[in-house]
């Protein structure tokens, strides 16, 4: 049944609108809470995570697999997650990992907040240790069920990425704005950290950490380089290296300005450069191209790209919600990849210099991995 619903605006106006959900009671031993978007839309659900009333960009994620990666995913930091996939929490959360992690993207949760439509409550995987429900609790991360998130990925698909918050009770919690700070600075490390692959390396690479998902270092080690990662805003003048990689990291990339900056002293020496993800933005402002938000993004493992030069196609696993204006690219510089699915930029490379970059994430776990041979092309290029 439809029903229209006057509502209070998260910005203070009055809003109609139509709301598909009749109110339910909350489940056995479950809070009921609200996610009201900036729009004054609201929906309600139970509560499965920890009862916190929290603000943030609401965005939509549509993987089948793969929510421990995604939710401790940097590039997720200060937002509202979407599971458009109706079923999440099934097979649980393997066992706790320090340092450089296999089974996460990094050490901590990222999302600000989960939404799911059928949270599993019974998990079944011979490594689980603990429930997702568990996992979110103990890192003071909100989490609701119960939510038609097809209808809610509609709505951010019609309207484009929005503001929301999750309510608790009568608790008052203002809207706030991702984009407008250095979320880069949140999630990058603090001190340089070196990282040696077995054997002798065959180069050093430096890692410029925007918030980087491990397994972009795990991909580097396993082709043999000594990873040197380093905070978002280090000075790569006084390092000696024969790579650069840009990370992923959250927010907009026209906020990173020092990482920009030290992008284009880099390139100025002529060492080879890969950008992944806000790495390729950050590379296409430090050339001077320029940079904007999509409506919604790109948030999910099945987003068809094509390779100009080869006219091959790729699926990919992408997160991010800015991207590069190929109509501003500087002579010299061309499109390398582009979305099939929206003709948005997803790569560049120079003519004839070692630079290059990518939107999407060639070290994708849990996959897809069809495009893991850039890493390799990469390495290829050390010393050239």
């Amino acid at each position: 049944m439809r029903a229209e619903k006057a509502v209070q605006g998260a910005v203070g106006v009055k809003a109609v609108h139509t709301t598909t959900q009749r109110p339910q009671p909350a489940a056995e031993g479950r809070t009921r809470a609200t996610l009201q978007l900036e729009d004054g839309t609201t929906f309600e659900g139970d509560s499965f995570g920890a009862e916190r009333s929290v603000a943030g960009e609401v965005v939509f994620n549509t993987s089948m697999v793969g929510y421990p990666q995604t939710i401790t995913d940097p590039s997720y930091c200060n937002q509202i997650l979407v599971c458009a996939y109706p079923l999440i929490g099934n097979y649980g959360v393997t066992k706790p990992e320090q340092g450089l992690c296999r089974h996460f993207e990094s050490d901590r949760i990222h999302i600000e907040g989960l939404i799911v439509t059928d949270y599993s409550t019974y998990y079944s995987h011979w490594s689980a240790q603990r429930s997702l429900s568990e996992w979110l609790i103990s890192q003071g991360v909100p989490a609701l069920t119960g939510i038609d998130t097809r209808a809610l990925t509609k709505r951010l698909r019609e309207k484009g990425t929005m503001l929301g918050v999750i309510r608790f009770g009568r608790d008052r919690i203002a809207l706030c704005d991702p984009n407008q700070e250095n979320l880069v600075a949140r999630v990058s490390i603090d001190q340089p950290q070196l990282y040696a692959p077995p054997g002798r390396p065959k180069g050093r690479v430096v890692l410029v950490d925007c918030g980087v998902k491990h397994n972009i270092i795990h991909s580097l080690l396993a082709r043999g380089v000594e990873v040197l990662r380093t905070p978002w805003d280090h000075d790569l003048q006084r390092e000696k290296f024969d790579g650069l990689v840009i990370s992923n990291g959250p927010g907009s990339p026209k906020m990173v300005q020092q990482t920009i900056e030290h992008i284009r002293r880099v390139l100025a020496r002529g060492v080879p450069t890969f950008g992944i993800c806000m790495g390729h933005q950050l590379l296409a402002l430090a050339i001077g191209a320029n940079t904007y938000k999509l409506k919604y993004g790109h948030r999910s493992q099945n987003q068809p790209v094509i390779d100009q030069d080869t006219n091959r196609c790729f699926v990919t696993s992408q997160n991010h919600g800015y991207a590069v204006d190929n109509a501003t690219l500087p002579r010299h510089w061309r499109p390398w990849f582009t979305n099939l699915n929206d003709e948005t930029s997803e790569g560049l490379r120079h003519d004839s210099a070692p630079f290059r970059s990518v939107q999407f994430h060639p070290e994708a776990a849990p996959g897809p991995v069809d495009t893991a041979f850039l890493f390799d092309e990469f390495v290829s290029m050390l010393g050239s």
